[in-house]
């Protein structure tokens, strides 16, 4: 039996007057909705420091595997192995803006593709008080499978690089900032999303995490396949999940950064030497 129900038994027992009753019926369902809501806290309530202020990305990549921020077909020696802030804010000159510009606010997707704010209004990418996006083409000197790493990565242009990892230099309860973040990697393999420090699932798009101790290469980090020197397209999003619990006023402010980390692998799971 509901609160309400179990209110308005108790006064017909104890003979409250009828307009009395009523006003009590009203007041208790005010402060059970406010109950439910303040219970189930995400999205900001207040916007004037909605997003991310500090966001840093880098990219590295394993010595079989190479990257672009442009389609070089064939031609691997026009790839490199780590894609650096200063590409990232050259392709986002078509947008007008730059890294240190982006403030990300919440946002939600159901399918990889549209992002939308709260109300159902369809987010454009790289706006102040958005997400991230970005493409990018990935090619191997071999067929072979890419998955998310965190261990660390060595090759010619980066002699030990540490693997996948978001962190932030705020102090708590911004910190949470991290709980709140996905990324996603779109191809015509179809989108996967990596939640860092994965919760309860709270949309309809399957997130994984990355374990904390040793790597194994499964299904779960595998992100997409290649066929020898033939490149990829690959969307790379950034985005505040909205829905996610930790997504509420403490973290608005926060610094974030960002860094992933890839490695070739057979169709066993095991890493390309």
């Amino acid at each position: 039996m509901g609160l309400i129900q179990k209110a308005v038994d108790r006064m017909v027992s104890e003979k409250v007057p009828h307009r009395r009753r009523k006003r009590l019926i009203i007041f208790i369902a005010i402060i059970t909705l406010l109950s439910m809501t303040t219970s189930t806290v995400a999205w900001f309530t207040v916007n004037t420091f909605a997003g991310v202020k500090v966001f840093e990305l880098h990219i590295s990549t394993a010595d079989d595997l190479r990257v672009s921020m442009e389609n070089h077909g064939s031609d691997i020696s026009q790839y490199t192995h780590v894609i650096t802030n200063e590409m990232v804010n050259t392709y986002l000159g078509r947008y007008n803006t730059k890294l240190d510009d982006m403030l990300l606010a919440p946002v939600t997707t159901g399918n990889g593709s549209t992002y939308t704010f709260q109300n159902g209004t369809v987010a454009e990418e790289n706006k102040r008080g958005t997400y991230l996006q970005f493409k990018c083409w990935f090619i191997g000197t071999r067929e072979m499978y890419v998955h998310l790493t965190t261990e660390g990565v060595a090759n010619d242009e980066n002699q030990g690089v540490d693997g996948t990892k978001v962190s932030t230099t705020s102090p708590a309860p911004q910190n949470e900032i991290v709980e709140a973040i996905r990324v996603g990697f779109g191809s015509d393999n179809g989108f996967k999303a990596y939640e860092p420090n994965r919760g309860a699932q709270v949309t309809s798009i399957t997130t994984f995490d990355l374990p904390s101790g040793q790597m194994v290469y499964g299904n779960d980090n595998q992100l997409f396949h290649l066929d020898a020197l033939t490149p990829k397209e690959v969307t790379v999003t950034v985005w505040m999940e909205g829905e996610d619990p930790q997504c509420d006023n403490d973290v608005q402010g926060a610094q974030l950064t960002l860094q992933l980390s890839f490695v070739a692998c057979d169709e066993n799971g095991t890493p390309i030497a």
